[in-house]
């Protein structure tokens, strides 16, 4: 499906400086994954997420918990970037400065080819000690589920934020500095409800950036910023292909 973007867009593409992009998980749905609330299936299909992905949840019965995620996980391993994870990979190529925020935790970003990705949730590909909430990279072969930390022995965790949980200071602290910021800000297949990352295109249109939302359908956004309801990557393939026409 061809679509023409707004020529203001495509103008301010080629002169901006620094682009903030927000991506949700509508970005990662052509790959296959489904989103949080989705409902479950097969074993976990009589669980809801939000009764699983909490600390008490862990504290109460950290197997089941560990062993939801490692199937979540399987799903990812499974998964391969698709062409919105590539465009905005391509974007950042063609553009002085791009601080790509995500409330994914699939790591799809990265391995599209994006750097210094600023994740807002985490990243479920990696795993932390629960009492110390440090980053463990390796720990002995157990049967055990979870594992425990090999420097303190509590258990250990997915590294991604549960619900009641902080976001990471350092990423909240760069994506509101990124919205502050740049010159053109695009939220990219979120529904702008879930804070405080919703709050980063209020941030953006406040300091005279131009807002964009590319989204299937509409969503709450503030006033003059230009909405596209497209699939993300039709939408990003259309943006780099109208103001990059060249290549």
């Amino acid at each position: 499906m061809a679509i023409t973007l707004p020529t203001l867009l495509i103008d301010q593409l080629r002169s901006a400086s620094h682009i903030a992009v927000l991506t949700g998980a509508g970005v990662s749905a052509a790959s296959g994954l489904p989103t949080f609330r989705e409902a479950q299936t097969g074993l976990w299909a009589q669980y809801r997420p939000e009764d699983l992905a909490t600390a008490e949840a862990f504290r109460r019965d950290p197997k089941l918990v560990w062993e939801w995620y490692a199937w979540r996980r399987s799903l990812v391993e499974k998964a391969a970037p698709n062409a919105a994870h590539m465009a905005l990979a391509a974007l950042a190529l063609r553009v002085p400065k791009l601080t790509l925020i995500t409330q994914n935790v699939d790591g799809l970003h990265q391995q599209a080819g994006s750097s210094g990705v600023v994740e807002m949730h985490g990243n479920i590909r990696r795993t932390k000690c629960f009492d110390e909430n440090t980053v463990v990279e390796s720990w002995p072969a157990t049967d055990e589920a979870p594992p425990r930390c090999p420097r303190c022995h509590s258990l250990l965790r997915p590294d991604v934020v549960w619900f009641g949980e902080q976001l990471p200071k350092n990423a909240l602290s760069r994506a509101t500095a990124a919205a502050a910021s740049c010159d053109i800000f695009l939220s990219v297949g979120t529904s702008g409800m879930v804070e405080p990352a919703a709050s980063l295109l209020r941030i953006a249109t406040e300091h005279r950036a131009l807002g964009v939302v590319i989204n299937p359908a509409s969503i709450s956004a503030p006033a003059g910023v230009l909405q596209i309801e497209a699939d993300a990557g039709v939408a990003l393939e259309a943006l780099l292909a109208q103001a990059w026409p060249e290549g």
